[in-house]
């Protein structure tokens, strides 16, 4: 079971929202170690918090683990800015020690070169026709907003979890064509950068495929899919699914490897002092 890659990229986290999977993405990183964690776009919901979205603690965790990441594990970041983070825009580029703040990279690994990026550039609607993105968006929360009470009675029932959007996506020929189009104009993109793969996010479709002759690989959301994509030390590349995780064994695993002495310099138990403090060595006089 690999729990430590060299790379992991996620997307799409739209934190701000309420179909913002932050406790997931926050869980997801405890499990997994790192080399390089590449957030590529939509990582904060800027387009929500300006109309209704509202910033609570369990988003600010997320941030909170990324910094334990880059303080305990030496972890490189990459922050690429998407459509509905584009207030970053203000201070693109930056780089503080292992954060690195920008607006798509290229990638080399095992001999090869991946162009990263979020994905709303080739998206002329959201480039051109902004209003109309906007009006997208509302459509979109909405449709997780059902999605949730859809989903409220079908746990009650002992249903499993059923994509409300993601069905309608797939029955929607013009979404359908989008999705095709979209993948077919990164590709040639990636092509025309001199590039072997292209990595985005943005429609929210996790996928891994070649198209005429391209990597072509999206590491989904975590609204809905919760995935992300994820490089072995020898250049594989995996799409990793949430609700495919098996938590328990990560741990037994994490817990066996402490004690035979292959830790990695990671303690997944609590340490616990049997020393009495100070002040419990003279207790008061009970009466």
């Amino acid at each position: 079971m690999k729990t430590h890659f060299k790379t992991i990229i996620v997307s799409d986290i739209h934190l701000g929202t309420k179909g913002s999977k932050s406790k997931e993405i926050v869980r997801f990183l405890k499990q997994y170690r790192c080399e390089n964690l590449i957030l590529n776009g939509d990582i904060i919901d800027g387009w929500q918090l300006k109309k209704s979205g509202t910033w609570k603690r369990k988003h600010t965790r997320f941030f909170n683990r990324v910094i334990k990441m880059i303080d305990n594990q030496k972890t490189k970041v990459f922050y690429l800015r998407g459509n509905h983070d584009d207030f970053l825009d203000q201070i693109l580029p930056l780089q503080i020690g292992n954060l690195s703040i920008q607006t798509d990279m290229i990638y080399e690994s095992a001999g090869k070169k991946y162009f990263i990026t979020h994905g709303d550039v080739f998206d002329s609607i959201t480039t051109n026709l902004r209003w109309i993105a906007y009006l997208g968006d509302m459509g979109y929360t909405f449709l997780l907003w059902l999605n949730r009470v859809v989903n409220h009675y079908r746990f009650k029932r002992g249903l499993p979890y059923f994509s409300l959007s993601q069905y309608v996506k797939s029955k929607v020929k013009s979404a359908v064509s989008y999705v095709d189009q979209y993948e077919t104009e990164l590709a040639k993109m990636a092509k025309a950068k001199g590039c072997d793969g292209i990595i985005c996010g943005h429609i929210h479709k996790a996928e891994k495929r070649i198209i005429d002759g391209v990597e072509y690989m999206n590491s989904g959301d975590w609204v809905e899919t919760m995935s992300a994509l994820a490089e072995d030390h020898e250049g594989n590349w995996q799409l990793i699914y949430y609700s495919e995780i098996d938590f328990k064994s990560i741990r037994d695993n994490q817990v066996g490897s402490f004690f035979s002495g292959e830790n990695d310099g990671v303690i997944p138990l609590r340490q616990v002092s049997f020393t009495p403090p100070k002040d419990d060595l003279n207790p008061p006089a009970f009466r």
